[in-house]
């Protein structure tokens, strides 16, 4: 089944209750740490992801104005975002349309704000990178992938690549 999609919608809530103001939001990329190896028996080098295992994660949420929830996520502290999205989707073979109800959940802490720029009939481009500990994504309430560094948990489409790892470590 061939399908196109376009995000229609996004609203940001605070602590699932506190509706944040008019954004944009690049989601963090997901990155594999690896190691190079090479050795006899072996064409040159070669990298391996370590298993489970994930780079540092970055949001960054772009503002319209330098005001209101881009100064209150300024402070040092954690924040839990959800990010509900309403994303239409096409099957191009049966010529039906629909809808998915898309949300990410990220729990971040501040690392830069920038109040952005001042200038006549623009807006401030205020912007703010955050530090994430947490990341999931669900779509129509089905869990995509979990991302937990704080709980050593990496689980993709239903599976924990972290649970051998805990076990190992005498953790579950």
């Amino acid at each position: 089944m061939e399908q196109a999609a376009a995000y229609i919608n996004l609203e940001i809530y605070e602590d699932d209750v506190n509706l944040l103001g008019v954004a944009k939001v690049q989601l963090p990329s997901i990155a594999y740490p690896c190691v190079t190896i090479s050795g006899a028996g072996m064409m040159g080098e070669m990298e391996i992801p370590l298993y489970g295992m994930v780079n540092a994660m970055t949001l960054t949420i772009n503002w319209l104005t330098p005001h209101g929830d881009a100064v209150r996520l300024m402070s040092p502290e954690k924040h839990q975002l959800d990010m509900r999205v309403a994303e239409e989707y096409w099957d191009v073979e049966q010529a039906e349309v629909g809808l998915w109800a898309d949300k990410y959940v990220v729990i971040v802490r501040p690392k830069n704000a920038s109040p952005g720029t001042v200038a006549p009939m623009g807006n401030a481009d205020t912007s703010g990178e955050y530090a994430v500990y947490y990341f999931a994504a669900y779509r129509d309430g089905k869990q995509l992938w979990e991302v937990d560094k704080r709980s050593m948990k990496c689980v993709i489409d239903g599976v924990d690549y972290m649970a051998p790892v805990r076990k190992a470590l005498g953790k579950g």
